[in-house]
C-alpha cells in the first residue's frame, strides 16, 4: 500500500486524522542519525530507557501525509467556518482576525471560496458577505 494523503483523506475524519498527526509527532525523536538497530541484553530493561522514541519509514510517510490530509481538511473547512460567522453576525474586521489576515483579504478568501464552490448556496452568501471591506 501507498502511502498518501487521498488514501488517508478517506480513512481518516479531521480530528481523527489531527490526533494521528499529534500521535506521530510526539513520537518522532526529531534525531538526524539514521534509524539503526542494536543489540540489547533481553533481561537488562535499562539499556532502552535513555533510547529516544523514533519512527520507522512507513510510520514517517504517514505523519507527512497526514500533515498534507490536515491541512487539506482544513482549508475546506474555511467557508463552513465564515459562513457560520457571518450568520452568526460577525463582522469582517472580527473573521479577518480569526484567519489572520486584513477585513479586506478575508472578504477576497471568502469570495474565492464561494467561486469554487459555484452553487445556489454560494448565491445566497454572496448576499450575506456583503461589499468588500476597504482595509
Amino acid at each position: 500500500m501507498h502511502i498518501t494523503p487521498d488514501a488517508l483523506a478517506e480513512e481518516f475524519s479531521l480530528p481523527t486524522a489531527a490526533t494521528r498527526l499529534d500521535f506521530l509527532s510526539r513520537r518522532d525523536s526529531g534525531g538526524t542519525a539514521l534509524n539503526t538497530v542494536t543489540e540489547v541484553d533481553e533481561d537488562d530493561w535499562r539499556a532502552i530507557a535513555d533510547i529516544g522514541t523514533s519512527l520507522d519509514v512507513e510510520e514517517s510517510l504517514e505523519l507527512l501525509a497526514l500533515g498534507e490530509v490536515v491541512s487539506r481538511k482544513a482549508h475546506n473547512s474555511r467557508l463552513t467556518g465564515i459562513r457560520a460567522a457571518l450568520r452568526g453576525g460577525a463582522g469582517w474586521e472580527e473573521i479577518g482576525a480569526a484567519l489572520g489576515v486584513a477585513p479586506g483579504r478575508a472578504w477576497d478568501i471568502f469570495q474565492e471560496l464561494l467561486a469554487e464552490e459555484d452553487s445556489d448556496a454560494a448565491a445566497s452568501a454572496r448576499e450575506l458577505a456583503g461589499t468588500r471591506p476597504s482595509s
